[in-house]
């Protein structure tokens, strides 16, 4: 077992990226943690993440923050039930005009949210102490 430290990462690229995806696999968050500025350009949630690089069972509050966003679309989100629970499965980047594009946040069910990007520009850093997780993650192959 790795004794907790938290983490904080800085995402630049789209390497830099799967790290942070990496991490916030199997985060959840409330629909109401999910904070969109336009006027500032910046998208900010609220995880519990699961502590994978632990090796036992710990969740984290962390605070995820994107910059540099231009639009954000939801599908299948209910955006108005603030108290509704997603399970963050992975973030991806789909390049387009460099070093723009999008950040598609996937989430268990069939939800994603989609961030139009100037260029990757992600922190996310752990806010809290660690406290037990209920139940390990697992996935369906």
């Amino acid at each position: 077992m790795t004794e907790y430290a938290p983490l904080k990462l800085l995402a630049a690229d789209a390497e830099d990226l799967k790290v942070v995806a990496s991490a916030l696999q199997d985060a959840v968050a409330k629909i109401g943690d999910i904070e969109f500025d336009a006027r500032r350009k910046l998208l900010t949630i609220g995880f519990n993440r699961y502590c994978w690089e632990v090796g036992s069972d710990l969740r984290v509050r962390s605070g995820l923050q994107v910059g540099s966003v231009m639009g954000l679309q939801a599908r299948n989100l209910r955006r108005h039930a603030r108290d509704a629970v997603v399970e963050l499965l992975t973030i991806a980047f789909e390049p387009d005009e460099e070093p723009g594009g999008a950040l598609i946040l996937s989430f268990s069910g069939g939800g994603d949210l989609r961030a139009r990007v100037e260029c990757v520009d992600l922190v996310l850093a752990d806010v809290s102490a660690p406290w037990p997780a209920r139940r390990t993650p697992t996935h369906d192959l």
